[in-house]
């Protein structure tokens, strides 16, 4: 066989030297050398590019510095936070080595109001507390007047008061209305479908099927079909609800007193309208008048007008529905009153009725009354001064207040009654057989009947005059329903808790099934606005609206009503005999958790001894949930929150 030439190889892997390698090896010399010119071109290109770039950049920051005056525009961008009323910032001398900073005074004043306009709310005010020039900048009304443009774009008129678009713009970014159904699995309020012409949240009534709610413009609003029950039988929020521009000049209306919804079939809208000329007049005169409309569909059945002299500011009902009474609360503190028949109501008739002056305004003509309260068969008035006045329609209601009938007269049902109260009462809140005040001090004071333990003593005796309840913190709104209380409080840090008591069934104390005979802190993560709540069968309502003007007015207490402020009651002889009375009714807990045979036996008593207690709320959870902890860890089997039924 003819074999040709082999090519003699060195080692493994690496050709022998020869001709044919020499050339491949100046080949691929020549070729690396190409490579790398290309390579060397198209950096430098990259390089010419980037140098444009930055030429470019460089010729814009020439001109921006030209035009506004920066000397580095790194440094520009910081705000310098000092102003002649702060002082130097704190390591200022560095900062003139590295580069003088520019001031935000050195801005256009329009400038700076139209960005900050631009900021939330929450934003704008934490930034005006920066320094004292920021806080004028973010204060002035120009910024609110453009805020208030951007939440509301409808609103053209200036509010209210002192400081008119800071007020509209933040009534109108806090206001919301939120509700929880009872029996629902979740523990969290959900927020309502708000109208978006509504100006601020000021009141609200939920009826049967549908909410009203009036704004801070006297314009009130139908929310037709709110609510909705879902399969799982719980009530929900219908987003695509509809609203209605029920009436405008609105000042305040009322529907039935009574707890329940389900009674609630008309609304009494007290309002101020203009009046067509009269012949003989050159101009129109605005009068009074209450309208009554149907909660179902919105429908107007009835309107009476009032003479021209006569303004009034507040309307309560109060008795049955047959002689159903509207009480009208007029600028000057006087009250008069009509008898309707709401059953003749709807029928397409005309009649006069009579306006009588109560006898509170009567017996007691030196009385400017501030405020009132009413239920379907009692009425609370507030005087100018402090003073709480009460008319009482029923025997039952008049024992359950008093816990007797000595003065009671069945012929003389409108008779002013006097509380005996140490201070002046601020807000007051009425149920159907207990009522509850509040008086300058940030004191809550509780009366009436306490079988479920809705005074929030502690315990369930009947009270027969205002008895005190120790309370951690100072009220914000109070709620009595028909046999359970609702306090609504505002901490030192600005945040709010709904504590309740009494009856917890139905769920109308979340996270309290049994109940309490003092005030525990819900399950519900209040908004930070919020302002006054009401309770129905089915859901529990917070509405939320901060206004500017509105400031609590609570004094602190002196210290010699401190020091002589008596305790609360734990047992029957508490009030004569404070000390004593705690003493032996501790004694006899002790005997009888003593003779308890298991362990769990003896951690229900004790929860139940801490309930009857002189402790604040705060301090009760502490000792209940530590009870439960203590339980846990020996083996027991309450798992659940504690819920004393005391």
């Amino acid at each position: 066989m003819g074999v040709g030439p082999r090519r003699q190889r060195g080692p493994r892997g690496s050709p022998s030297p020869g001709r044919g390698h020499g050339v491949g090896k100046a080949a691929g010399t020549k070729a690396r050398e190409l490579s790398t010119r290309g390579q060397g071109a198209r950096r430098d290109e990259g390089r010419s590019r980037e140098g444009a770039v930055r030429m470019v950049r460089r010729s814009r920051r020439r001109k921006l510095q030209k035009v506004t005056g920066l000397c580095r525009l790194e440094e520009g961008l910081r705000v310098k936070r000092s102003c002649p009323s702060c002082g130097p910032e704190p390591g200022g001398e560095e900062k003139k080595r590295r580069g003088k900073p520019t001031s935000v005074q050195l801005f256009p004043p329009e400038l700076v109001d139209h960005i900050i306009s631009f900021l939330p709310v929450r934003d704008v005010v934490s930034l005006g507390q920066t320094c004292h020039y920021l806080h004028e900048v973010c204060d002035s009304e120009g910024v609110w007047r453009r805020m208030c443009h951007r939440l509301s774009p409808r609103l053209r008129k200036q509010g209210s008061g002192v400081r008119p678009w800071k007020r509209a713009a933040i009534l109108n970014y806090t206001k919301g209305l939120y509700f929880q159904a009872f029996g629902g699995r979740h523990r969290c309020l959900s927020k309502t479908v708000a109208p978006v012409l509504a100006h601020g949240y000021r009141r609200f009534l939920p009826t049967k099927d549908h909410i009203f709610i009036l704004d801070y413009t006297g314009t009130l609003f139908f929310l037709k079909n709110a609510l909705v029950s879902s399969t799982l039988g719980q009530i929900q929020w219908k987003r695509a609800c509809r609203y209605v521009l029920l009436c405008r000049g609105a000042k305040d209306f009322a529907s039935d007193p009574r707890g329940d919804t389900v009674y609630r079939k008309y609304l009494y809208v007290l309002a101020t309208q203009e009046q067509p000329e009269v012949v003989g007049t050159t101009h129109s005169q605005s009068c009074d008048c209450v309208e009554v409309y149907l909660q179902s569909n919105g429908q107007r059945v009835f309107k009476m007008t009032f003479h021209h002299s006569m303004s009034f500011k507040q309307i309560v009902l109060v008795g049955q529905e047959t002689q159903r009474a509207l009480l009208l609360l007029t600028e000057e503190g006087k009250i008069y009153s009509l008898v309707v028949n709401e059953t003749q109501l709807d029928q397409p008739r005309s009649y006069t009725v009579q306006l009588a002056l109560r006898k509170v305004s009567r017996c007691l003509p030196h009385l400017r009354v501030a405020c009132m309260a009413s239920n379907q068969s009692s009425t609370l008035y507030i005087t100018d001064q402090g003073g709480v006045y009460f008319e009482v329609h029923t025997p039952g209601v008049y024992r359950d207040l008093f816990g007797t009938l000595q003065a009671f007269d069945p012929t003389d049902q409108q008779m002013p009654l006097a509380l005996s109260l140490p201070a002046k009462v601020l807000f007051c809140a009425l149920g159907y057989n207990h009522l509850g005040l509040v008086d300058e001090f940030g004191r809550i004071f509780m009366q009436g009947n306490n079988r479920y333990g809705q005074l929030g003593t502690g315990d369930k005796m009947d009270r027969g005059e205002p008895t005190q309840v120790h309370y951690p913190q100072r009220p914000v709104a109070l709620w009595c329903g028909l046999n359970h209380s609702l306090v609504l409080s505002q901490g030192s840090d600005f945040s709010k808790e709904l504590l309740g008591c009494g009856c917890g069934a139905g769920g109308r104390l979340p996270g309290w099934p049994k109940g309490s005979a003092s005030f525990v802190k819900l399950h519900i993560k209040v908004p930070l606005c919020a302002c006054s709540l009401c309770s129905t069968r089915e859901c529990l309502y917070v509405l939320s609206s901060h206004d500017i003007e509105h400031h609590p007015a609570y004094r602190d207490l002196p210290a010699s009503r401190v020091a002589g402020t008596p305790e609360p009651s734990l047992g029957a002889g508490a009030a004569q005999d404070p000390g004593g009375a705690v003493a032996r009714a501790c004694e006899q807990y002790l005997s009888q958790i003593h003779s308890c045979p298991t362990l769990q036996d003896r951690m229900e008593k004790m929860k139940e001894a801490v309930g009857r207690m002189p402790l604040m709320a705060a301090q009760k959870d502490f000792f209940w949930e530590a009870l439960d902890m203590l339980q846990r860890a020996a083996g027991g089997v309450g798992q659940g929150p504690p819920a004393p039924d005391s």
